[in-house]
């Protein structure tokens, strides 16, 4: 008689939810507490515009299709395969606890009910998934067994950060090929990788080298050149490769990741601008992450003052554009056209919800701070002809449950990095200033 499989039981914390509202479909056929304390968190969460109040009232409503008309009593199975979902009521704090927390607090309480499911259960493992490090540390500290969401965070996040490959020695017959005609084929070629669709690559002679990117459709090296978007020039190869991809209306989707000063930014705005007789409309948001955990409502102001710094950078971008062209120049004037006909919106990305997103070029700056669900919902919301850049720093997460496995530029990047309508490139010279490189580096 075969022996049957030992399931677990996890112990779900309230940030896991507002991460991905689908996560009780995630454990397979182990079971899930949801401690009573989660709901009551839940029910702070459900009215707003943020990403986090979207999570919360789509959980509710899973919850209450998964329910109907049953009550919890020793569970609800969710279908298939899985495991059961159970509701948990308030746990007594153990001594141990009570000696090494004063404070009833929600996390507190979370770790009561997981202390006590732990020592319920002596023959199957009790597990507090949580998104929180200060809470899981304070888990196994009482001898909790406690992990991160882990479902949708990334085995390697260091796997994309050479985006482009350099090949030394390189054929100069092929070299030259790729200058009079444009592309070679690939299939009797060495290169030092399989490349991957849109893979870039910096090819070295003895007498002369080239760029090139890697077309997955025709199996050939294509030859990049160095072009000019809307009076912003390359200043290096990564640059370069950038606007390749930016301006490039077969690639519908692309990530852009490095530090700050790199042009991430500034680049997909110029090609934008450059490409405005394409789109219909332009639009250019980032995420609000309140400083210091404080909510917009801490700030001064009213609803547009409050929003203003977050979205200065962006403000700065353009301007950095505009002030590459005399001021009566049709350029600089189109930019104001532009803004005073709502063809070009700066915006925060809560405010994008709702809107059409076809014919657009959507450009999404500080995509570190996104969940990967978040960055599900915004591209599958694309519709006919629309471009999406996503652009981001992953050594400058600021949301604290959040890191550069589990946020959603990562992950999207790694999820698509061998589709042929996307393209990645990490920029790594910083153009800035010198000051802001050293500093980039060093501090």
């Amino acid at each position: 008689m075969a022996k049957r499989k030992l399931t677990k039981i996890f112990v779900l914390d309230t940030n896991v939810i507002l991460h991905d509202h689908t996560c009780i479909y995630q454990f397979k056929d182990n079971d899930i507490i949801l401690p009573i304390t989660v709901l009551e968190e839940l029910d702070k969460f459900k009215k707003g515009n943020d990403p986090i109040n979207f999570q919360a009232r789509e959980f509710v409503r899973v919850l209450d299709n998964i329910v109907g008309e049953q009550s919890f009593n020793g569970g609800i199975k969710l279908g298939g395969e899985l495991g059961k979902l159970i509701i948990v009521t308030g746990k007594p704090f153990s001594e141990t606890m009570k000696q090494s927390f004063k404070d009833d607090i929600p996390d507190h309480r979370i770790l009561a009910i997981a202390d006590y499911i732990t020592k319920e259960n002596p023959k199957r493992p009790a597990i507090l998934i949580s998104k929180d490090i200060n809470l899981r540390m304070k888990a196994k500290s009482l001898g909790i067994l406690s992990e991160d969401y882990k479902n949708d965070q990334i085995k390697d996040p260091h796997v994309f950060e050479k985006s482009i490959t350099d090949v030394d020695g390189f054929n100069d017959r092929l070299i030259d090929a790729l200058y009079n005609e444009g592309s070679f084929p690939v299939g009797d070629v060495k290169l030092p990788n399989i490349p991957t669709a849109n893979e870039y690559y910096i090819l070295k002679g003895n007498k002369s080298s080239v760029l090139g990117r890697y077309d997955s459709a025709t199996n050939r090296m294509v030859r990049v050149e160095k072009k000019t978007a809307y009076g912003i020039k390359p200043r290096n190869a990564e640059q370069t490769f950038s606007l390749n991809s930016l301006l490039d209306p077969e690639i519908k989707l692309v990530s852009l990741t490095g530090k700050a000063g790199t042009g991430k930014t500034l680049l997909a705005l110029a090609a934008a601008l450059e490409q405005h007789k394409l789109y219909e409309q332009i639009l250019l948001a980032r995420p609000i992450v309140a400083l210091s955990n404080k909510d917009l409502g801490y700030l001064p102001g009213d609803a547009s003052e409050k929003i203003s710094p977050y979205m200065q950078p962006l403000f700065d971008n353009l301007s950095v554009i505009k002030h590459a062209f005399n001021p009566r120049s049709q350029e600089y004037l189109k930019i104001d056209e532009l803004l005073k006909d709502e063809r070009l919106i700066i915006t925060p990305l809560a405010y994008i919800r709702g809107r059409s997103l076809s014919n657009a070029y959507f450009i999404v700056d500080e995509a570190q701070n996104l969940t990967p669900h978040e960055i599900k919902t915004i591209i599958t919301r694309a519709g006919e002809g629309t471009k999406m850049i996503f652009t981001g720093d992953l050594q400058q997460i600021d949301s604290p449950y959040l890191d550069m496995k589990s946020n959603g530029l990562s992950y999207m990047t790694d999820k698509m990095r061998k589709q042929e309508l996307f393209s990645h490139v990490n920029l790594v010279k910083g153009e800035r200033s010198y000051l802001a490189e050293l500093a980039s580096d060093l501090l």
